[in-house]
């Protein structure tokens, strides 16, 4: 249609420069304005089409960022809840002779408690690089990696566990951390190391309540 009407427009024209009489020459003229106001009004409907268009677009991608907040939101209240269960399942850590010592890591403890988890992972940090041979730093360590799962750094949260494992292996919360790095390497799409993990667990801790939930989650993939 835009073609026929551009050919009109360059006809119209062309017509302008030859030998045809006034008439005909009207006639084409009044063809060529009735086809540039088609045109004109086909381009302003188009324009109002695109802004439309446009109007839906942003309107459905704040649809998508709101729903992707709220769930962002779900996924952060879960991973608090995952991080303080893992402290209550444990219950009462062993007492030590050094006041300080005691105070350091109940004060670190308390801000995992009350989710204050950037600041809680480096207290604890601190507490296991100040009191590396304390009967509390195998916790000190595992809590620190838990705090950094509970805030999306998944990667430092792999990276601490692993080592924690690796220097206490029969820590009573070793097969339970490995179960935060399992979980830290979904969030991070790593589906075959997250199940190689939970396999892990039941291969290393058999007789541990990690392992009964190392193989429910294991069912779950």
């Amino acid at each position: 249609m835009l073609k026929r009407k551009l050919s009109l427009l360059i006809c119209s024209t062309a017509l302008l420069g030859t030998g045809f009489t006034t008439q005909a020459v009207a006639f084409q003229d009044e063809d060529a304005r009735r086809a540039i106001l088609e045109l004109r009004s086909q381009l302003k409907m188009a324009g109002l089409s695109r802004l439309e268009l446009s109007n839906q677009i942003q309107a459905l991608q704040k649809e998508v960022a709101q729903l992707r907040g709220a769930l962002e939101s779900l996924d952060y209240s879960a991973r608090q809840t995952t991080a303080q269960q893992n402290y209550e399942d444990f219950g009462p850590n062993p007492q030590v002779g050094d006041p300080n010592e005691q105070r350091d890591y109940d004060h670190a403890i308390n801000l995992f408690r009350q989710g204050e988890y950037e600041m809680a992972g480096q207290a604890l940090n601190n507490f296991a690089n100040t009191y590396p041979n304390s009967v509390l730093t195998p916790g000190a360590r595992f809590y620190e990696g838990s705090s950094h799962y509970a805030t999306r750094d998944f990667q430092g949260a792999i990276s601490r566990l692993e080592r924690m494992v690796s220097s206490y292996p029969q820590d009573p919360q070793a097969g339970d951390a490995l179960l935060v790095v399992a979980g830290s390497q979904l969030e991070l799409n790593n589906i075959e190391g997250s199940k190689q993990t939970l396999q892990r667990v039941i291969n290393q801790y058999p007789n541990s309540p990690a392992a009964d939930t190392a193989q429910e989650r294991l069912k779950m993939y």
